[in-house]
């Protein structure tokens, strides 16, 4: 499905099924040089079981026009644009790495716009080393080499995948790769400057579910579980073996710590 989202064209996923505003709607974010094809699994799996889907390229991602977003309040705000253009007044809201900061900011200052939050893969705060942001400068394509390989637990160097024929490294480069070049520094520099998080964590009152990632090297599992303690309807999700992409790693593990609680009404 392609919106006009403030001007500029937007490509947002709907998990192959024709989306409907009046539904229950899941809004995927996704995280630093990613787009909607971080999702496929989810948005898929969801929008075959009777949810509205939304899973958007965001600004200067993947198939969306515009230019990517310097900050992550600046993401969260587009994706309240992006609500009400697609004629939406509440939604789940899902957030993988960055865009679990994201989530994070978007129903601490929207709350009346989020039903639930969920947060895969992230913490308060995404510190970023001094090392991958020069690397993301100077060699974009080895900056995503090593992402991809360090966001990847043994399942996915092993090429265990849940989509047959498929290599979670191949794709993972590939998904990164059609990112128009400065985007992955742009985002990593948003991660880095992002401050709010423990403020943003403490507003929130929404039901919050929080999937962790136990071989998580980009953003560490005692960061995820450090900011759980500070958000005051949370539980949380460790899938061991997974690393950061936990989301296409163990989809089906993903998919089940979902399910339940976007069905929960407690």
């Amino acid at each position: 499905m392609r919106l006009t989202v403030n001007n500029e064209e937007t490509f947002v996923s709907t998990g192959g099924k024709p989306f409907d505003a009046s539904g229950t709607v899941l809004l995927f974010i996704h995280g630093s040089g990613q787009s909607h094809l971080s999702w496929v699994l989810q948005a898929r799996f969801f929008a075959n079981r009777g949810w509205s889907v939304l899973a958007p390229d965001l600004p200067g991602h993947g198939l969306s026009g515009g230019e990517a977003i310097t900050s992550v309040e600046g993401v969260a705000d587009w994706c309240i644009d992006l609500l009400d253009t697609a004629g939406v007044e509440t939604a789940i809201v899902i957030g993988h790495s960055q865009g679990g900061l994201v989530g994070l900011d978007l129903t601490s200052r929207h709350s009346g716009r989020v039903e639930r939050l969920a947060i895969i893969a992230s913490a308060l705060a995404i510190p970023v080393t001094e090392g991958l942001l020069a690397l993301a400068e100077n060699d974009e394509q080895q900056a995503i080499s090593a992402m991809v390989s360090n966001s990847h637990g043994g399942t996915g160097h092993r090429h265990d995948h849940t989509m047959p024929g498929q290599s979670h490294m191949l794709y993972g480069e590939q998904v990164m790769g059609r990112n128009r070049p400065g985007v992955l520094l742009n985002d990593l520099n948003a991660c880095n400057n992002y401050t709010r998080g423990p403020d943003a964590a403490a507003a929130i009152d929404c039901p919050t579910l929080c999937i962790l990632a136990g071989r998580d090297r980009m953003v560490p599992t005692r960061s995820g579980l450090a900011m759980t303690e500070t958000i005051r309807d949370c539980q949380h999700v460790v899938i061991p073996d997974s690393g950061h992409f936990v989301q296409s790693e163990y989809s089906v593990e993903t998919n089940t710590a979902l399910r339940p609680f976007f069905l929960s009404t407690s």
